[in-house]
Parts: structure tokens; C-alpha cells; sequence
């Protein structure tokens, strides 16, 4: 009883932390600058920035020779992103420069860099709020930025909050024992196997479609907590494990969108794609972990003040996680139609 009612204070919590941001800030889609070379000063720069509907972060990229300063060659819409174009000849060689991408410091995605060079040599880069700049160092002595990819699967999940709010809805209709840990098991296998189905390009589905899935997915989860249902002996209460594994095949999907966009390396698909999930699974436990122990931390305080909640908060999480994903489903789902 005492976890339940700590938990209902922590999705309170979570609800003040991102609610105010639901349109933008819950955008944590990564924005793409893909750059292609074809000579010395010779290349082709797209930028693909996310929107919302009708609303872009403000992002600008700039590359240190003035190239992206110049009014881009072509632009384009489509669903989800704002595409644009820069065709440079005679420019400045892009080793050495310096990527700058305004406006990432403030906002809570980040954007994924990719490099060809024009004797076929492949660079992958994350650019973070933390350190919106980054040094174009493209000697061949680098190689393949593979570890990259294990950072990225961190900073996804961890900036993931439909995701993290799924996996705190488990917790909160499970309990912290012995069953959360066959579920949390569960979504891993899942999404495991329909990310690398996935991003190595066996099945396809509309990102968008993926997107409205997960936000249903969720608030299936929030249905069940509803005060009414935990009496019931619904398949959510009598096999968490199994709810957990048919919804992680659609966060699989939605994970591997941030691969679509950035690609798997040339001949270290199987690495980069194997650390991108250690990542996601790194950053998830890292939640979880985190999680049950400012529960523990939370119990001895509460037990200690001999607080009791009104009778109306046990529906408090239900309404929250409820009220967040149903935002979510209806503004997708408008996106995907």
C-alpha cells in the first residue's frame, strides 16, 4: 500500500515535469544532417528537422566555411520532418570544420550526424544540447564511429518519455516483485526482436502509424490501473509478462525510426545495431533502477510522518498517465492521417 501511494506522488511528479512541454519538448525525435562528398569543397548537405503537426523546434545548423549560411538549393515536407538542401561546389573541405546547430540548446532532442566521405568512408556523430558543437575530424584513422551507438540508445530512452512513461505504468500495475521483473524481461525480448527486424530493413511500417500504436499502448496500461480493474482478473493482472511483450513489439518499431533516420554503418551493422539496444536496455534499467529506489528512500520518509492520502489519489495515476497518452494518441494520429 505504501509503494502504490509513493508511486502515485512520482507519476505526479512525472506529469509536472512534462506536461508543459507535451507539444515540442516531447519531441525527442532526432533531427538528421547528412552530408555526402563527392570532391574536395565538393558536397551535399540535407538537414531534416522534426515537427509537430504545424510546429518545428527552431533548429539551425551551421558549418564553420558559411555553406549552410547560403539559401538551400531545394526543401521539401513530409510527414514528421521539414527537409532542406544545400548543394556546395568550391567550398570549404569539410575536414576540420565545425558544425554548429542553433537552438539545440534549448530544446531536448538531439541531432544525428552522418559523414560519407568521397572514397566511400562513413562517420556517424550525436550531437547533444549538452554540447551543440561538433569538430568534423574525418582523417581516415578514425574509422567508424560505431560506440556511437551505444551512447545513442542511452540518450533515446532517457529522453524517451512515452516510453519511460509505459515502463513506470508496469511498475505501477505490477508492483516492484518478482513479476515486474518477467515483464520488464518480456518488453526487452520484444523490442529487441522488432528493432533489429526492423532497422536491418525485413518488415516496414509508417513511423507515424508506429507512433499512435505506442501512445495507445500506453494508455491501455493507464486503464488498467484504474482503482475499478485491479479486482478484475484481466489478462493485464493475470499475465503482465505477456501485455508487455505484444506492446514491446511496437516500441521496437517505434526505436528503430531513430535508426531509419541515421542508418547502420557499412559492414558494422550487427555492432552498431547490437550497442543501440544495450543502450536502450542501459538507459531503461538505469529508469527502473532509479525508480525503486527513491521508492525505498520515499517509504522510510512516509512511514515515518505517518502520511495517508485522500481516497481519490489511488486514481490519481490512472488519470495522469491516462490524460498524457490520450494527448498523444489523438495528435498523432492526426499526424498520420
Amino acid at each position: 500500500m505504501i509503494a502504490r501511494r509513493l508511486l502515485i506522488w512520482l507519476c505526479a511528479f512525472a506529469l509536472a515535469a512534462g506536461w508543459s512541454q507535451a507539444a515540442l519538448a516531447h519531441e525527442v525525435r532526432p533531427a538528421l544532417v547528412q552530408i555526402v562528398e563527392s570532391g574536395p569543397g565538393d558536397y551535399d548537405v540535407t538537414w531534416k528537422r522534426p515537427v509537430v503537426g504545424d510546429m518545428a523546434l527552431r533548429l539551425v545548423p551551421h558549418l564553420s566555411g558559411g555553406a549552410l549560411d547560403k539559401p538551400p538549393t531545394g526543401e521539401q515536407a513530409a510527414p514528421g520532418y521539414v527537409s532542406r538542401v544545400w548543394r556546395v561546389r568550391g567550398g570549404t573541405p569539410l575536414d576540420g570544420q565545425t558544425l554548429t546547430v542553433e537552438g539545440l540548446a534549448q530544446s531536448v532532442t538531439d541531432v544525428l550526424v552522418r559523414v560519407t566521405t568521397r572514397d566511400g568512408r562513413a562517420f556517424d556523430f550525436v550531437v547533444r544540447p549538452a554540447e551543440p558543437t561538433l569538430r568534423l575530424n574525418l582523417s581516415p584513422a578514425q574509422g567508424i564511429a560505431v560506440p556511437g551507438y551505444l551512447k545513442l540508445g542511452v540518450a533515446h530512452i532517457l529522453t524517451g518519455f512515452d516510453h519511460l512513461l509505459f515502463v513506470f505504468g508496469l511498475m505501477l500495475l505490477i508492483g516492484p516483485n518478482w513479476r515486474l521483473v518477467k515483464a520488464v524481461t518480456a518488453f526487452t525480448a520484444a523490442h529487441s526482436i522488432t528493432l533489429g527486424l526492423a532497422a536491418l530493413g525485413y518488415i516496414r511500417f509508417p513511423s507515424a502509424a508506429i507512433e499512435a500504436l505506442v501512445a495507445l499502448s500506453i494508455l491501455f496500461v493507464a486503464m488498467e490501473l484504474l482503482p475499478s480493474r485491479r479486482n478484475d482478473a484481466t489478462l493485464a493482472h493475470r499475465r503482465p509478462w505477456m501485455i508487455a511483450f505484444l506492446f514491446g513489439l511496437l516500441h521496437g518499431m517505434a526505436f528503430a525510426g531513430v535508426l531509419s533516420e541515421i542508418g547502420l554503418p557499412p559492414g558494422a551493422a550487427p555492432q552498431a545495431l547490437l550497442l543501440f539496444n544495450v543502450g536502450v536496455e542501459l538507459g531503461q534499467l538505469a529508469f527502473i533502477g532509479l525508480a525503486l529506489a527513491g521508492l525505498r528512500g520515499l517509504a522510510f520518509g512516509w512511514r515515518r510522518l505517518n502520511l495517508a492520502g485522500p481516497a481519490w489519489a489511488a486514481a490519481t495515476p490512472a488519470y495522469v498517465i491516462g490524460g498524457l497518452s490520450a494527448y498523444w494518441l489523438i495528435e498523432r494520429t492526426i499526424a498520420a492521417v
